[in-house]
């Protein structure tokens, strides 16, 4: 929302600029409110390629170790479980895999 008065109120200097410089210096001022935009635009983009990028690091991380935990904890549920404490692990991990993807 802030974001949107900011533009507004750019949008009004652009034009109260242009009324004020003429039509000699319209293509100057209408590029550079352009470029503004522009740059706003890319810098958004770029904050939501870092944050998706964060994400899956943090889902790789999140399978990763619950892999790696999963084969201790299948040979004990093994020996002290059977096929029961097995299906519990396995189902843990599925839910673990499940959450973090969301």
């Amino acid at each position: 929302m802030g974001d949107d008065a900011a533009l507004r109120q750019e949008l009004k200097a652009t034009l109260a600029a242009r009324e004020e410089l003429g039509s000699e210096m319209e293509p100057v001022i209408l590029d550079a409110f352009v470029a503004r935009i522009e740059r706003q635009l890319e810098e958004r983009d770029g904050a939501s390629e870092r944050a998706l990028e964060k994400k899956r690091n943090h889902q790789k991380e999140m399978v990763l170790g619950s892999m790696g935990i999963s084969i201790p904890l299948l040979a004990i549920a093994a020996v002290f479980a059977g096929l029961a404490g097995v299906i519990a692990v396995c189902v843990a991990l599925a839910v673990i895999a499940i959450v973090t993807a969301r």
